[in-house]
């Protein structure tokens, strides 16, 4: 499977304090600002990235709340394949978003939960 990037998701209550933490100590810089969520990746390294979400009634991604880890893969329809003939724990299924992504939740081992996903390709 080619994984292209792989973001821990850290849920915060103090938005402003954990941007400043990430930015301003480690040097991260935003790449996403989005209701509920903000991306943020190096700036010498920038498939490094983290995400930060935050509660939000109108949340673009309100489910994120719900993930520990975010990993960006090739091909979401043949890692949602192996997930399920692999009988892996998918909770919630393979869906396109209005956003631009089609992706599949599934739990690790650890109970972890992971948001598989990749980018739909644009249509000419």
């Amino acid at each position: 499977m080619e994984i292209r990037r792989a973001m821990p998701v850290i849920k915060t209550g103090d938005p402003a304090q954990a941007r400043a933490f990430y930015e301003g100590f480690l040097g991260f810089r935003v790449v996403m600002d989005e209701d509920g969520m903000l991306m943020l990746a190096s700036t010498s390294t920038p498939t490094t990235q983290i995400i930060l979400a935050l509660e939000s009634s109108s949340a673009v991604d309100p489910e994120l709340l719900g993930v520990d880890v975010s990993i960006e893969v090739a091909d979401v329809d043949d890692a949602h394949k192996r997930a399920v003939t692999d009988g892996l724990d998918i909770v919630r299924e393979l869906r396109d978003e209005p956003w631009g992504i089609r992706r599949f939740f599934l739990r690790d081992p650890s109970g972890r939960t992971i948001n598989v996903a990749s980018h739909i390709a644009r249509r000419p």
